[in-house]
């Protein structure tokens, strides 16, 4: 696929979903705002297209929940029942289609990760920077969270040199299928394990 066209499709398109989705947003914004209080947005480094580091901006789904040192409890502890419902349906996900819009993200394209992963790649998962990342992609349909990182990178890299309109279209489709369906299990939405590198 020509890098203009796509472009131009997630640019369309994200901004599309950011005016369909305004008024949901607006309601999930005052329901964190109501239960966890301020900041409603969640903000993380990311790794992004050529190695490049942006913001990720995501509808917040933990409290600041602390044990007797100050220390922040693990993350399932901190998972709020209204954040469980948001993650369950990717509705905290749809904050990214602003990166969509200015150009950090794709609509379709591997899930961007931490920025302190990128150190950590070999030369064969480092190849999953040569497209833009995406609010969705191939391991999002097979398993989500639930993937092992060696399936998920060549999930990535395999989109990487497999990219057409046609490709996005049918992950697009499947996604959306999974999110009306609800068949992701709970291991899908558990946090994913940190990637400490490869020596291969």
């Amino acid at each position: 696929m020509r890098p203009f066209v796509k472009r131009t499709i997630d640019a369309v398109g994200g901004a599309l979903g950011l005016l369909a989705g305004m008024p949901l947003f607006a309601l999930v914004a005052l329901l964190i705002r109501l239960t966890m209080g301020s900041p409603v947005f969640f903000r993380q480094r990311r790794g992004g297209l050529n190695g490049t580091v942006f913001s990720i901006c995501k509808f917040r789904t933990m409290s600041d929940a602390r044990d007797a040192s100050g220390a922040l409890l693990p993350d399932v502890r901190r998972l709020t029942r209204l954040g469980r419902v948001l993650r369950r349906t990717s509705i905290d996900e749809f904050p990214q289609l602003w990166n969509v819009v200015n150009g950090d993200m794709s609509l379709v394209g591997p899930r961007p990760l931490m920025a302190e992963y990128l150190e950590r790649y070999n030369s064969f998962q480092r190849r999953r920077h040569e497209v833009r990342p995406g609010l969705t992609g191939l391991a999002q349909i097979q398993g989500r969270n639930a993937v092992d990182w060696n399936k998920r990178f060549e999930l990535d890299v395999w989109y990487v040199d497999h990219c057409s309109l046609w490709l996005d279209a049918k992950i697009l489709a499947a996604t959306f299928w999974k999110l009306l369906g609800r068949a992701s299990s709970d291991e899908e939405f558990a946090a994913i394990p940190e990637f400490r590198g490869s020596d291969s």
